[in-house]
């Protein structure tokens, strides 16, 4: 399996990363990231919102001279917060993002969400204010403190809004899944040279998740021997989408990161072709 992708930048960003969404509590996080990294996880991925951030950065103070890492071995990724969208709020929130992690710099900062806290999807403020963050996200790029800038659930129609910046996203973190396959989204971005990362890649987080008990999921997880999940990540990277897979279950969080196997084109059609939302 390819192990990173190359932004259009030039910086390289693993090809699977350890999600942290909804995992929360100082024990539950040092436990995971540890396991994580033991795993051979390299790219961590948090935002604030995730209210996890402190946390992760004693756990990666503690847990990367353990394992013989440095700072230059993982990829670290936040996000802005919905409410702290603007110029000035955009820079603030930035540097707690890095206080909270304990760290001098990011390898890639995301505008989470293209909306505004309290604000109404309609309000011409979004657009606006969305846009101010994006110029100083690229005044924090050209300082060097990120390696990397981009959005999370953008639409072709704000990657749009973005066509006269400086500078471009390098990511645009999506949902993304063969229930789920945004097809035009994707197309957009691969024309703009902007890398398509999937969050979400297992599916919806609910408990009955239909996803992983598809058939034809199950089907390809026992001819090669592995887990639903593993066949759904593999189906996602063998297409140079990243992803995110997370976990609090170290058996799981191990093999999210194993995909040393291979699907055939008729056995990664027949995933795509599973999608009922596209």
């Amino acid at each position: 399996m390819q192990e990173a992708v190359a932004l259009s930048n030039g910086v390289c960003m693993p090809l699977v990363g350890f999600g942290t969404y909804r995992i929360r509590g100082r024990e539950t996080i040092f436990s995971v990231i540890k396991a994580a990294l033991q795993a051979g996880y390299r790219s961590i991925d948090t935002a604030a919102v995730y209210g996890n951030e402190s946390d992760i950065g004693e756990a990666l103070q503690q847990c990367m001279p353990e394992l013989g890492l440095t700072r230059k071995d993982i990829f670290i990724t936040s996000k802005l917060s919905p409410c702290d969208q603007g110029r000035e709020e955009c820079k603030q929130a930035f540097s707690l993002s890095l206080c909270n992690l304990k760290l001098d710099y990011l390898d890639l900062f995301l505008i989470h969400w293209p909306g505004v806290h309290k604000l109404k999807p309609d309000d011409p403020r979004n657009r606006e204010l969305r846009n101010q963050s994006w110029a100083s996200l690229e005044e924090i790029y050209k300082s060097g403190k990120v390696r990397a800038i981009g959005v999370s659930n953008y639409t072709v129609s704000h990657l749009e809004d973005l066509q006269h910046a400086t500078v471009l996203p390098h990511v645009n973190q999506v949902e993304y899944h063969p229930h789920y396959l945004q097809k035009e989204l994707k197309q957009f971005c691969k024309s703009q040279g902007i890398h398509f990362q999937a969050y979400s890649s297992l599916g919806t987080t609910v408990k009955e998740n239909p996803l992983l008990q598809d058939p034809s999921v199950i089907r390809l997880a026992n001819k090669h021997s592995c887990s639903p999940a593993q066949i759904l990540l593999y189906w996602a990277t063998q297409q140079g989408v990243s992803v995110l897979p997370k976990s609090t279950n170290e058996e799981h969080i191990r093999e999210n990161i194993q995909l040393n196997f291979e699907l055939s084109t008729e056995d990664l059609g027949a995933l795509s072709n599973i999608n009922i939302n596209s």
